[in-house]
């Protein structure tokens, strides 16, 4: 299994050896989205040793122990090998070698190094878990590095773009067309250690030179080990007769804190990636929902996604980048990636409103009038953007059609792979799409922005328009995509070009519960169906229910399972009155963490639950990932029922029908208005109060 290695948006993506050969499972050193090592093979006598263990203490470190191979004179086990990779504003590695035997030896290690300075989305290509591979963008490896003696150094130089990779080794060897050679001689407990720095440079940046690379490289891993300590220091901590809650528990807090960022070239802290390893950049959708669901994290995260998404929001029209005035980012790229595609893509239908319900819901938390008033003018944009372009045709609805002619994404919504938007019949729709989901987090929007116009933003004309409108749209939305279809009503995936209902059963109308749109006579008709033998797999609700021509549990957004789309809708049936619902999610998704080493992954398979048989894994899926992981976090606040009172400024308690497992269940630490707070289960009831 591959492994991978980061710290921030900086990752390495090696083998169990701790090799790079630039293959899939071993895909390299990524630093702006280009690849900056292609390829560091180590090899004694000739072949790669033999893996033993590996452990990856924290997200920025891992560690290999091998063994010495059987050849070039060597006999079994003389040689123990020890790697230690680190990564932060580049990646250093230790190898130790040590004659674990009782004569002296004498062999060679070898390390092959390579860099072909690939973009992100050229490398991504070439893996065959994503279909047909193709490693025809893929560049050549930029030949033999320029040797330094004097310094150590082996410099790389991309020959079409500003790219470089000054390698600095801690024994000088004149290389071999990239390869270093050193002959050892060791005797019995004698030990050997080879120190390697790897600094990428982009465009003009200074080579660092004499030690001072290893001098700042180690002040950044100081710098993330502190941050890492404080993350952990600072999440709330869980306490449960449940081991593999808390074990699951666990591993999203290190996943979340693994997955924090820098906004490349904003000054506003850390947010979200969206996952490891492809996705290590702002990802408007992924960002506003991780950071929607850890908000018992406490506002940072939050805050700073909002900052970096209201700077990168559209101000032009610019159809090749699906940008329009006033939408919020779908992603951002640098580098090579960028030069390839894009710096800025704006295709996503959903950012927008999504941004809006962040920004609410973090006023609901906080209680601060001052960040809703610096994004006032960002937040009136958003909502003129989807009155005006994102509701291009004027029919009330949202909807999303793609512009950009060279590169883009066709549909625009959470499934935004190719073949995801099908009616019944398994007939792709044609766009403009109107997803059902996303009307709902439109109608979420305007009532939460109701709220701080009237309160925050002293209009209360707007409060009252926005009201009027999201109450409209409600009625419109259930007239437009209520469908009856073999004796059952139910929601549709959306509207076609023709305003025609999409009429398949899917697990986006969950979000609808969400988001509130319901009515409240439907609710219990949804909630039926989402845990009814169509969309339950057993392992949690499917994408696509199984009776749909396209469904297929293998198909990424038609018939697997999401753990972020059921934490959405668990939080949709909790808000809705079903809370046993709820809880069977909840329980499917920590049964299911269980066999994935406690970590959910961004996607599984969506077959039938069998006895015995473990969840079926989805071999692309990016793991980590920010939703997946922060999943847990909100299931337990679902659980919990945890909604802030911001009159009050408290945390309360909505809880009702909790399993008999929750009792005991303590959640401490959750920070809401400058306090930290403590949820207790006890005699089925949720007690909340805030710590001394």
């Amino acid at each position: 299994m591959p492994l991978t290695v980061l710290e921030g948006s900086t990752f390495c993506v090696c083998d169990e050896r701790g090799d790079v050969d630039g293959s899939p499972d071993a895909a390299g050193l990524f630093v702006a989205d280009t690849r900056f090592l292609s390829r560091s093979v180590l090899t004694l006598g000739g072949v790669r040793p033999e893996p033993l263990s590996q452990a990856q203490p924290v997200p920025h470190v891992a560690l290999f122990v091998l063994r010495n191979l059987p050849v070039a004179g060597l006999q079994p086990n003389e040689l123990s090998i020890e790697r230690v990779r680190s990564v932060a504003k580049g990646m250093s590695e230790r190898v130790t070698v040590v004659n674990r035997g009782r004569r002296r030896v004498s062999c060679e290690l070898a390390l092959d190094l390579g860099v072909d300075f690939a973009d992100i989305f050229a490398v991504k290509s070439a893996d065959p878990g994503f279909g047909i591979a193709d490693d025809s963008d893929l560049p050549r490896d930029q030949g033999a590095p320029e040797w330094d003696a004097a310094d150590a150094t082996l410099l790389f130089a991309d020959s079409e773009f500003p790219a470089r990779t000054l390698v600095h080794v801690s024994h000088a060897v004149d290389p071999d067309a990239g390869v270093l050679r050193y002959p050892l001689e060791l005797d019995p407990g004698e030990r050997w250690e080879l120190v390697v720095e790897v600094q990428p440079l982009l465009g003009g940046a200074t080579p660092l030179r004499d030690g001072a690379f290893g001098q700042e490289f180690a002040r950044e891993l100081l710098r993330a080990d502190r941050s890492l300590a404080d993350w952990q220091g600072s999440a709330p901590r869980l306490e449960s007769g449940w081991n593999d809650l808390i074990r699951t528990w666990d591993r999203s807090v290190a996943d979340l804190a693994a997955l924090r960022m820098a906004g490349d070239g904003f000054d506003f802290g850390e947010l979200p990636a969206a996952g490891a390893p492809w996705f290590m950049t702002v990802f408007g959708r992924d960002t506003i929902i991780t950071c929607l669901q850890t908000l018992a994290f406490g506002p940072e995260l939050a805050s700073s996604a909002l900052r970096v998404l209201a700077a990168t929001q559209a101000t032009e029209d610019d159809p090749e980048r699906d940008a329009e005035p006033g939408k919020i980012i779908h992603e951002i790229r640098r580098g090579k990636a960028a030069e390839a595609w894009t710096d800025r893509y704006y295709g996503t239908v959903d950012a927008t409103p999504l941004f809006l319900v962040l920004l609410s819901e973090l006023w609901r938390w906080t209680g601060d009038d001052a960040l809703a008033r610096e994004l006032e003018g960002s937040a009136r944009a958003a909502l003129a953007w989807i009155d005006g372009p994102g509701d291009a045709d004027g029919d009330g609805f949202v909807e999303y059609k793609r512009r950009a002619r060279h590169r883009g994404i066709d549909n625009q919504s959470w499934k935004d792979s190719h073949d995801s938007m099908n009616f019944h019949d398994g007939r792709e729709a044609l766009p403009p799409i109107a997803p059902v989901e996303v009307q709902g987090y439109v109608y979420d929007a305007k009532l939460r922005m109701a709220e701080l116009a009237r309160w925050a933003w002293d209009d209360e004309a707007m409060a009252v328009r926005l009201e009027r409108e999201a109450e409209e749209l409600r009625r419109r939305f259930d007239e437009a995509f209520w469908v009856e279809r073999d004796g059952v009503g139910f929601y549709a995936l959306g509207l076609d070009g023709d305003k025609q209902p999409i009429d398949a059963l899917s697990s986006n109308i969950g979000h609808l519960l969400w988001s509130g749109i319901v009515p409240p006579e439907r609710v219990a008709g949804m909630a039926e169906l989402l845990v009814g033998e169509r969309l339950w797999s057993g392992w949690g609700v499917r994408t696509l229910a199984a009776r749909e021509a396209a469904y297929n549990p293998l198909v990424y957004h038609n018939g697997t399972v999401w753990p972020h789309d059921n934490s959405l809708i668990a939080w949709g049936l909790g808000r809705s009155g079903r809370p046993a619902e709820a809880v069977q999610i909840f329980e499917a998704m920590i049964e299911a963490a269980a066999h994935f080493d406690y970590r959910l992954p961004e996607v599984f398979a969506g077959f039938r639950r069998m006895p015995l048989l473990p969840p079926v894994v989805y071999p692309t899926a990016s793991s980590p990932q920010a939703w997946a992981a922060a999943t847990p976090v909100v299931l337990l606040r679902t659980l919990l029922g945890l909604e802030p009172d911001r009159p009050g400024r408290r945390l309360v308690s909505s809880a009702t029908g909790l399993p008999a497992w929750a009792e005991g269940l303590t959640l401490s630490g959750i920070r809401a208005y400058g306090r930290r707070w403590t949820a207790r289960v006890s005699g089925g009831a949720v007690a909340v109060d805030h710590e001394r």
